[in-house]
C-alpha cells in the first residue's frame, strides 16, 4: 500500500490595486496598477462604479497588461484570473479617483460693497460656471466657520473677527472643482454719520442745504455705496429720506441730525452730531441788490446836513458877537450925568404918579 503526500493549498489570493494619483487633472488622466503578489500568469479584469450606490461595471476583461490609464472619476477595483477554467482572485479594495471639473468656482459677497461694517448681514456665495444643473456639495475655507456649510451660500451677521479670506470648491460624486481664488472680507467698526450745513441761518423765504455722509474708516472719502439717509428735527423724523448724495433743503428752525441706513434688513450707522438751524429776517433780493446806492445817498445826505449845521452855527456865533460889540460901544460913549438924570426923571415921574394933586 502506497501513501502519497498531499501538499496543503494556499488561501485564495487578493489582488492589489494602486493609483498613481487620486485626482485626475482637468483634461488629464491617472494610471492604475493591478497585481497579484507571489505568482505569475495572471490576466486582469477592471471594474468601475460612478457612484457609491451603483453596481460595478466591467470596463475591461482578460487584460494581459496590469496597468491602465483612466480619465473618468469613479470607484475602481480589479481582480486577477488565470487557467482554464479561469481561476479568479479576490477583488481588490476600492480606490477612489476623482475628476477635476474644468471650471474654477468663484466666491462672491452680497452686497458687494467695498466696505462692510460690524453688524451688517452678508451673503457669501460659491458659483461654478457650467455646473449649474449638477447637485454639488460645497466645501469652504473661511476665516471663522466652526461648522462650514455644504450649500453654495450662507449668511452671516459679521463682526470684526469675520475679517479674512474665503474660498470654496464643489464636489459631486467623483467630480471635484478646483479651489476658488480667495476673496477677502474686511469688517470695520460701526460708522458714525457726519452732518454738514452750508449755512446755519435761514433767510425769510429761503432755505439751507444739509449734507449727510458716511465716511470709510480707511479713507476720508465717502465709502461704499448703498446708503440712504434718515433725517430728524428736534428728535422727530423728517419725511425726507435722501438718496446717495445725502442732501436735503430745510427752511424750518430746529436741531437737526441724520444717520445712514442700507441693506435688508436695514443696517443703521451711529447718529451724526446735531446742527442748530436758525431763521433770520433779511432784506429782500431787490432791496439788497440796491443797498450800495442807498448807502451812497445816505452818506451824501449826512455829510450835507453836517455842513449846513456847521454853517448855521458859524452864522449864529457871528451874529451874537456883533450884537455884544454894539452894546459895549453904546455904554462906553454915555456920560455918567445922563445916567443920574435918567434916574431922577424916573423918580420924579413915579412921585407924580403917586401924588397927582400936588
Amino acid at each position: 500500500m502506497f501513501v502519497f503526500p498531499v501538499s496543503s493549498t494556499a488561501s485564495k489570493p487578493r489582488a492589489t490595486l494602486t493609483a498613481q494619483s487620486s485626482v485626475i487633472p482637468a483634461g488629464g488622466s491617472v494610471t492604475l496598477s493591478c497585481s497579484v503578489e507571489g505568482s505569475a500568469g495572471w490576466k486582469f479584469d477592471w471594474f468601475r462604479r460612478d457612484s457609491v450606490s451603483s453596481k460595478a461595471q466591467l470596463m475591461r476583461g482578460n487584460e494581459a497588461n496590469r496597468v491602465i490609464s483612466v480619465s473618468q472619476g469613479g470607484l475602481y477595483h480589479c481582480r486577477g484570473g488565470r487557467g482554464d477554467p479561469v481561476y479568479y482572485t479576490e477583488d481588490s479594495s476600492d480606490v477612489t479617483v476623482v475628476e477635476t471639473f474644468p471650471s474654477k468656482p468663484t466666491v462672491t459677497l452680497q452686497p458687494s460693497w467695498t466696505q462692510i461694517y460690524s453688524g451688517e448681514t452678508v451673503t457669501v456665495r460659491c458659483e461654478i460656471q457650467g455646473g449649474e444643473g449638477a447637485q454639488w456639495t460645497y466645501e469652504w475655507r473661511a476665516a471663522k466657520l466652526n461648522t462650514p456649510p455644504t450649500s453654495n451660500e450662507y449668511r452671516i451677521t459679521v463682526t470684526e473677527s469675520d475679517s479674512g479670506g474665503y474660498s470654496c470648491r464643489g464636489r459631486r460624486d467623483y467630480f471635484f472643482s478646483e479651489w476658488s481664488d480667495i476673496i477677502t472680507l474686511t469688517v470695520s467698526y460701526k460708522p458714525k454719520a457726519k452732518l454738514r450745513a452750508d449755512n446755519t441761518a435761514v433767510p425769510v423765504g429761503g432755505s439751507v442745504t444739509l449734507t449727510c455722509s458716511v465716511n470709510s474708516s480707511s479713507s476720508s472719502s465717502s465709502s461704499s455705496s448703498g446708503w440712504k439717509y434718515y433725517w430728524y428735527r428736534d428728535d422727530t423724523p423728517v419725511d425726507a429720506v435722501s438718496p446717495s448724495n445725502g442732501q436735503i433743503s430745510v427752511s424750518q428752525e430746529g436741531l437737526y441730525r441724520c444717520r445712514g441706513g442700507r441693506g435688508n434688513p436695514v443696517y443703521y450707522t451711529e447718529d451724526s452730531q446735531e446742527v442748530h438751524i436758525n431763521t433770520t429776517v433779511t432784506v429782500s433780493g431787490a432791496d439788497s441788490s440796491s443797498s450800495p446806492v442807498w448807502l451812497i445817498v445816505g452818506l451824501v445826505c449826512g455829510v450835507s446836513l453836517i455842513i449846513i449845521l456847521l454853517l448855521l452855527l458859524y452864522r449864529c456865533r457871528q451874529s451874537k458877537c456883533s450884537c455884544f460889540t454894539r452894546w459895549i460901544q453904546s455904554e462906553s460913549h454915555s456920560p455918567g450925568s445922563s445916567t443920574n438924570h435918567g434916574v431922577n426923571q424916573n423918580e420924579t415921574h413915579e412921585y407924580n404918579s403917586l401924588h397927582p394933586g400936588q
